[in-house]
């Protein structure tokens, strides 16, 4: 027991260390630039902005330029780091410096403290491969998880847009005059949603057809729900039907569904709340309620069982 203690402590010790020289001396917020930067704003900048940099950014993405990276593995890192926001060409690069580096501090942080917390060679080894493990695959959890806020960010500024959108169609306006529309009145309260539209719509102008660039949305997010938007919108460009009817109707069927999935989250809270009870609340219970008649039980029970036992 002492030693899972010692384990945790370190692992935690380890990681607040790590997360706080990360944001106060590493100040990431010109990785995180670099990698948001579409590559026509990265080829826009001048070439002596690359040598402003912090020395953490180039150091990353020196290590990363160093790393052998397949070219299947590359394509789905940069498939998630779109769904993440990072556009940047130096995107992937980027990331698995940040693997590497994170890996390396982690791995020897534990190698140097493994002495001191254990002389087990087995315990020694679980923490170092743990430390390798977590620094590894610590980044790729973090970047789900940044895909995972996103999807619901946008999920949740879909039906903003879809209403706006519905209007501005309904009012007379073609489908890319009313994205553009949407994109500029929205991008205060919605960004993410904006920019894919944003994206969308210069993917157009440059000549690409309206259901390719819509396509291209749908993968860009990998949102169900922008998927399900999209192909309504392909379909009714196809086959020439209303697309102020295809829209609203699928804004009611939104509204529909969003209110069945309250409903359900409400209806799991009572199963959920089943364990904190069984774990936490019903022992306090037990004891405040059973306690004092334990507690009478023994002082009143034993005096006349040893009193039986001395007859």
């Amino acid at each position: 027991m002492a030693e899972l203690i010692a384990i945790t402590t370190f692992l935690l010790v380890t990681a607040g260390i790590a997360y706080y020289g990360f944001r106060v001396y590493a100040r990431p917020s010109p990785m995180l630039a670099q990698l948001r930067e579409s590559p026509q704003q990265t080829a826009a900048k001048p070439a002596r902005e690359g040598e402003q940099q912090s020395w953490w950014v180039r150091a990353v993405h020196w290590v990363g330029e160093k790393m052998p990276i397949s070219p299947n593995a590359a394509g789905e890192t940069r498939r998630y780091l779109i769904a993440a926001g990072f556009r940047s060409e130096n995107a992937v690069r980027v990331f698995y410096g940040c693997k590497a580096v994170f890996w390396g501090v982690l791995l020897m942080s534990a190698l140097a403290a493994v002495s001191s917390i254990t002389d087990r060679p087995r315990i020694q080894m679980l923490i170092l491969g743990a430390a390798g493990c977590l620094g590894w695959f610590g980044p790729g959890m973090v970047l789900d998880s940044l895909v995972k806020r996103r999807q619901d960010i946008i999920r949740i500024s879909l039906p903003d847009a879809l209403d706006l959108l519905v209007v501005c169609v309904e009012a007379g306006h073609g489908l890319d005059q009313a994205l553009v529309r949407v994109t500029r009145e929205l991008r205060t309260t919605h960004k993410d949603i904006c920019d894919e539209f944003g994206l969308m719509t210069l993917e157009m102008r440059a000549g690409k057809r309206r259901a390719e660039a819509l396509r291209n949305l749908a993968e860009r997010t990998a949102e169900p729900e922008l998927r399900k938007l999209v192909a309504i919108m392909i379909q009714a460009d196809r086959f020439g039907t209303s697309i102020g009817d295809s829209l609203r109707t699928h804004a009611d069927y939104m509204r529909e569904k969003r209110k069945q999935d309250a409903e359900e989250r409400a209806n799991k809270v009572g199963v959920k709340l089943v364990f904190p009870i069984f774990f936490f609340i019903l022992p306090s219970m037990f004891i405040v309620t059973a306690g004092p008649g334990v507690v009478a039980i023994i002082n009143n029970l034993m005096p006349a069982m040893r009193h039986a036992g001395g007859h």
